[in-house]
């Protein structure tokens, strides 16, 4: 295992991959457990189709593409969380909503420009070969932010993830708090997107929580779970994108789909005994 790594860190864009990959699977993944739980799974999905459409936009303008569609990231998961606190729409529905019409409004101006060109399509679809140093160092220096958000948040985010209104009681700003989580989420989105791709960027916020609920019933241990089941999916499907030739993005969600098929066997085998 160990000399067949060592055999692929030999290409320096793949050692770049694998390093920021495993910093957005991590931060993706501690996210991932408070918007799971709390039902808000769906908003990472909205706002990759957002974070597309901007990225888009940005590359059919000549524009610098993450710092455009980080601000756009973070207005659209206000515009959410607003949406749904004011009871004007439906969660879902917002959510359904801003991505149709973002992801419609993305396309329009990649077809009036230049079409679907290399950059534009690795955003969609993801691709080791699109990582370079500059997107390294970015991509180290947002995740850090994150994590160290996400630590200093811990006991303020597992209050509002079981029971706002405990939260509200003890004094929590729970509002403040849901609207840091949905924006630390966006911007994960954005980093990762090249590596992942727009479509498939939620499903590392996504499936290591479903997987680690499957047998852990401990937040805190939901989350320990979580961050190692998205670190090992995106090596193992770093792997098997290189020798099977794969999308990596599509390989890595493939594994993460096996790794939950075998955790709801355990989940099922561990209650029958």
């Amino acid at each position: 295992m160990f000399d067949i790594i060592d055999n692929i860190l030999q290409y320096p864009f793949i050692t770049r991959a694998l390093i920021v990959g495993v910093f957005v699977s991590f931060c993706a993944a501690l996210l991932g457990v408070s918007l799971v739980l709390k039902r808000y799974s769906m908003i990472g999905d909205g706002l990759s189709h957002v974070g597309f459409s901007a990225l888009s936009i940005a590359v059919a303008m000549n524009w610098a593409p993450i710092i455009i569609s980080i601000p756009v990231i973070i207005l659209t998961a206000i515009l959410l969380l607003h949406f749904s606190e004011k009871n004007k729409i439906s969660g879902d529905a917002a959510i359904a909503l801003i991505s149709t019409s973002s992801l419609a409004l993305g396309i329009i101006a990649v077809s009036i420009t230049s079409g679907i060109n290399v950059d534009v399509f690795n955003y969609m679809f993801g691709s080791i070969l699109a990582i370079s140093q500059s997107d390294l160092i970015l991509s180290i220096v947002i995740s850090t932010i994150v994590l160290i958000l996400f630590i200093i948040s811990y006991n303020k985010i597992f209050a509002i993830t079981f029971d706002e209104n405990f939260a509200l009681a003890i004094g929590i700003n729970v509002k403040f708090y849901k609207m840091l989580l949905a924006i630390l989420t966006g911007i994960m989105i954005v980093v990762g997107m090249k590596i992942m791709g727009a479509l498939l960027m939620s499903s590392l916020i996504i499936f290591p929580t479903l997987s680690s609920t499957r047998v852990c019933k401990q937040f805190k241990s939901v989350a320990i779970n979580s961050a190692i089941i998205s670190i090992m999916s995106f090596i193992i499907g770093l792997i098997f994108s290189y020798f099977c030739s794969t999308p990596t993005g599509a390989t890595v969600v493939v594994v993460d789909l096996l790794i939950f098929i075998i955790y709801s066997l355990i989940g099922v085998f561990k209650q029958k005994v």
